[in-house]
């Protein structure tokens, strides 16, 4: 049995597949991690989604950022952007099987055995793994709920952007799915910084990217993320792996085998000017 750790495959099916072939992946004996944002911005979002749900128990996956914009789009709550690129899915015959399948899906996935976590955008400093888990279930727990419009109208919004256990409700579940889904840069105490995009040495001062700021989860498990294409998988500290490299945007597709920490790579079937 191996584990395969992929980074943000964002509609691109194509090169999804043909990663698994190089690797010959067995869903009946190997395990599949993906750090989310399946869906949008490559062309076959729909292929994607009925594929990972057809692998079953064989894959360990968290939501992103666009996959919960991919809800909010399809409960009514958000517009359907064209450069996303998800009209097929949304009017697909089994749309509404594949979204309550997404919906149920976690934000985080932690192996104990493995001393592994997995978010899409990262773990923030200021957690340690008891809350990172209470507060990735409190998400997921209204998610599968049939209230989960109401979350899905409130996620968007940069505040709060510091953690404290005093936080409740919708303000509570928006800090917690800002810091798994969209988090990039910090302030030294740890504190979210939701506006700024720039490559980790452009950053203004004090920002840092989150992983450069010591926490208790990164002294204790690697912790695998997604959602920062820019980085190319570069830059990060010894024990947190970033595994975006931009497929969707002409660059490639890469893969992590756990057990022997070898990367496999794809290059993108189409040209990055066209998205």
């Amino acid at each position: 049995m191996s584990t395969y750790l992929i980074g943000d495959v964002h509609g691109c099916y194509d090169e999804l597949r043909s990663l698994l072939d190089q690797v010959a992946f067995d869903p009946q004996q190997d395990e599949l991690w993906l750090t989310g944002d399946l869906v949008a911005r490559g062309p076959a979002s729909l292929d994607v989604l009925r594929f990972v749900r057809s692998l079953g128990d064989s894959v360990r996956l968290v939501l992103g950022n666009h996959d919960l914009h991919l809800l909010a789009v399809y409960a009514g709550i958000s517009r359907n952007k064209p450069k996303d690129r998800i009209t097929p899915l949304l009017q697909a015959d089994d749309a509404d099987e594949l979204i309550n399948w997404l919906r149920r899906q976690p934000l985080l996935q932690v192996d104990e055995e493995k001393k592994l976590v997995m978010a899409h955008a990262g773990i923030t400093p200021q957690w340690d793994i008891a809350t990172a888990k209470m507060c990735a279930r409190e998400v997921e727990s209204v998610l599968s709920s049939d209230t989960y419009p109401l979350f899905l109208d409130a996620m968007y919004g940069d505040m709060p952007n510091n953690w404290s256990p005093e936080l409740t409700g919708l303000a509570r579940l928006r800090f917690s799915s800002n810091a798994l889904t969209r988090m990039r840069f910090c302030f030294p105490n740890g504190q979210l910084d939701m506006i700024s995009k720039e490559s980790p040495e452009s950053a203004p001062p004090p920002l840092k990217p989150w992983f450069n700021i010591p926490g208790p989860v990164s002294r204790e498990y690697t912790i695998v993320f997604g959602h920062w294409a820019s980085l190319e998988g570069k830059g990060t500290p010894e024990g947190i792996i970033g595994l975006d490299t931009g497929c969707c945007w002409g660059g490639t597709l890469t893969m992590l085998r756990w057990e022997d920490k070898r990367i496999f790579t794809q290059v993108s079937n189409r040209e990055s000017e066209i998205l």
